[in-house]
């Protein structure tokens, strides 16, 4: 217990002359280890031969631990907010390890409801906390640039996946010898699972260790170089109050943004969790050259590549014109996107990748974002806290966006037999999404003075 006081925000507080570049890679520490939750589907068909189950009882998983990532964030963001950054930092650590070690002994245990427990229950609290626990410190630190500093850290998230795919491949390929990591019909044994897990879960404790011990928090007095703190003031829906995250909730603009979230976020996920058959469906039997297993493979690689530079790109291009007007690209040109996607996408397989590539960057961008659109809107009192209760928009649309994309499929036929055609009723529905975000987005207003802390509370603010 001593040891976990010293990691309170008392004891976290930058000596002078402390650089704040160096919260960045704190952050990003930890959100490329918790990214790997994007890289399941590696060994999701060895996980469905191991238990003897559907692919639908194993892809349960991904899906709990997203809710839990939603919920803990919601849950836990007051708590993250008191304790400060370095110890929520290692609570997410604690809980994201432990998950996968409960994991490996429902594998080695054919238990398919440890993994539950432990990968999605478990390591989904760590997930939730882990991807908040920087954010409002970033934004103290960079007052001046809230969008580039959030964008560096969340851009892990995004890109987690890119370095946790290749490496369980090959690690899946060093503790069993019959597995291929350039076949994707290859199974790796139940050993070489256990054995994966274990090794992620011990890997990513140490990794998440480095960011506990380069955050810190700034002091109550201080302020980039150059930079007024007036020039908030002439920027439109940018507040220089305080509102706590128990007002937040009260006010029109929070759920307004959590439906503009929500919108973005399920159009983002309908082509995410879709990428590879999606690609090769568009391109089977309609004349143009068939893609297989490991091209469509690589094209995912391209769209995951998009979906990690749109984080930090579109984020910092939002300090310059607004968060507002960014959200209006995201939304507006998504829905043209999506509709050129539905009509002209299987023209050719560069086309395809590149419509799609933009609208999983709009999804990257919007993540990132939105931690600085909270900003704007109600000050940095408790910014983590409100931005945990937004994220269960992200939640929600773990489970709508999956389900809107396969119900329309699964009405057109079966996997393996289906063409471009047979995703337009759902592209076209994805537009219709964007539209109630678009509009959403449009009503958003400054938050009304009478939800503001009083200047008391604006003095104690951390």
């Amino acid at each position: 217990m001593p040891l976990l006081s010293r990691l309170d925000r008392e004891h976290s507080v930058a000596p002078p002359g402390f650089s704040r570049w160096l919260i960045p890679p704190a952050a990003l520490s930890v959100h490329l280890c918790i990214g790997q939750v994007y890289a399941t589907s590696v060994y999701k068909n060895s996980f469905v031969s191991h238990f003897e189950t559907s692919q639908t009882a194993i892809g349960i998983i991904f899906s709990i631990a997203i809710v839990m990532l939603g919920l803990s964030a919601a849950v836990g963001g007051t708590w993250v907010e008191k304790n400060g950054p370095r110890k929520a930092m290692f609570v997410s650590a604690s809980f994201w390890a432990v998950g996968f070690l409960v994991g490996a002994l429902g594998i080695a245990t054919k238990q398919l409801w440890l993994v539950y427990l432990g990968y999605g229950v478990i390591g989904g609290i760590g997930l939730g906390i882990g991807y908040i626990s920087p954010v409002s410190t970033l934004i103290k630190w960079f007052p001046d640039r809230p969008g580039l500093a959030t964008g560096l850290a969340i851009m892990g998230f995004g890109g987690g996946a890119l370095i946790a795919s290749p490496a369980s491949r090959q690690l899946l390929s060093f503790y069993d010898d019959g597995y291929d990591p350039n076949v994707a019909t290859s199974v790796a044994s139940g050993g070489a699972l256990v054995a994966l897990f274990l090794t992620l879960g011990i890997a990513y404790f140490v990794i998440m260790m480095f960011g506990v011990a380069n955050m810190r928090v700034p002091a109550d007095t201080w302020k980039p170089d150059g930079w007024d703190p007036a020039s908030v003031k002439e920027k439109p829906l940018v507040t220089t109050a305080s509102v706590s995250a128990a007002n937040a909730i009260k006010t029109r603009s929070f759920w307004l943004l959590w439906i503009v979230l929500f919108c973005n976020v399920t159009a983002g996920i309908g082509i995410l969790e879709q990428a590879s058959p999606m690609i090769q469906d568009f391109f089977r039997d309609n004349g143009t050259s068939t893609v297989s297993v490991a091209a469509a493979g690589g094209f995912v690689g391209v769209l995951s590549l998009f979906n990690m530079a749109g984080r930090f790109a579109w984020s910092s291009t939002s300090d310059v014109i607004g968060r507002k007007p960014i959200y209006m690209v995201y939304l507006g040109v998504g829905m043209v996107l999506y509709l050129l996607l539905a009509v002209v996408g299987d023209a050719a397989t560069a086309l395809f990748v590149l419509l799609a590539g933009v609208i999983l960057s709009f999804y990257g961008g919007g993540f990132a974002t939105v931690p600085a659109y909270l900003r704007d809107l109600f000050g940095t009192y408790q910014v983590g806290a409100i931005h945990g209760r937004l994220l269960t928009a992200w939640s929600a649309a773990g489970v709508a966006g999956p389900l809107i994309i396969n119900g329309f499929l699964d009405a057109e036929g079966k996997p393996g037999t289906l063409t471009s055609s047979a995703y337009q009723p759902a592209l076209f529905t994805m537009v219709g999404v964007l539209a109630v975000g678009f509009i959403a987005n449009l009503l958003i207003r400054p938050v009304p003075e009478r939800y503001h802390e009083p200047s008391r509370a604006k003095e104690v603010a951390a």
